[in-house]
């Protein structure tokens, strides 16, 4: 039988080349392996030089193509020299899924000036310096595609998480405007915001905080990690060429409440 127009499977990433910071572990490691199962060849980036190589060898041993780059976020020589090793290696950058940060929580006056510090610096200035470099070399080929990564805290109110929900919030105005100036150079930029995600640290949760935080998700589960994965991994590809200046909220239905 002749192939027909909706025979076959197209890989959502096919030919594209893939930068991820925090790729070491967790949703990271989980868009890694989905955007090179999506046909990505994939920068796995994160500080952990064991975990990142991990990482690789995943994806290798499945048939994919990965190099890891160490790198810290909030230092700009180390977000520079990521982007340039990206195009050392493969010779172009098609997208790119800012995902690095950190996750602290504290009452509003418990938080010390070194943790606010802490959490802006991974969370909103790694993304700032990030889109910056991504951005010039993007404009270079006038294509590409960013994601960044917000949270349901960045535009929901949670005790507990001023500072976090700071980072994620100023994570969301920072990708509206940067996706303003960068249409004109057909480069798009989304943010993404998860809901509660199954990883290691939630799962070390006390039982009444799960219960608590499961009861506030009307879907009754938490999100898995690929499934975020799956989200960025659409919204890099073309099948999301008219959005930009998005937030997609991945939450199961916690912020329709």
């Amino acid at each position: 039988m002749p192939a027909g127009p909706f025979m076959g499977t197209t890989r959502l990433l096919e030919g594209k080349v893939a930068l991820i910071t925090g790729a070491t572990s967790g949703i990271g490691r989980a868009a890694a392996m989905v955007f090179a199962q999506e046909g990505a060849r994939v920068i796995v980036a994160g500080r952990r030089v064991v975990e990142g190589e991990e990482t690789v060898r995943l994806i290798e041993s499945a048939g994919g193509s990965a190099r890891f780059v160490r790198a810290d976020v909030t230092d700009e020589a180390n977000v520079r020299a990521l982007v340039e090793a990206a195009i050392e290696a493969y010779d172009q950058l098609d997208c790119a899924f800012n995902n690095a940060g950190i996750y602290e929580v504290a009452p509003l006056n418990d938080v010390t000036e070194d943790a606010w510090t802490r959490v802006i610096d991974a969370n909103l200035k790694g993304v700032w310096l990030c889109m910056k470099h991504e951005v010039e070399a993007m404009r270079k080929r006038s294509a590409g595609a960013i994601v960044n990564m917000g949270s349901i805290s960045g535009v929901a109110g949670l005790a507990g998480e001023s500072v976090y929900g700071a980072s994620k919030g100023g994570v969301v105005a920072l990708t509206r405007s940067a996706a303003i100036e960068s249409a004109a150079f057909g480069i798009r930029i989304n943010t993404i915001s998860p809901g509660t995600v199954e990883t290691a640290a939630v799962r070390a949760l006390p039982h009444e905080v799960r219960a608590s935080l499961l009861a506030q998700h009307p879907l009754g589960r938490f999100a898995r990690p690929e499934e975020i994965a799956q989200a960025a991994a659409w919204l890099c590809s073309d099948r999301a060429s008219f959005v930009t200046g998005h937030d997609l909220m991945v939450d199961g239905g916690y912020t329709a409440r």
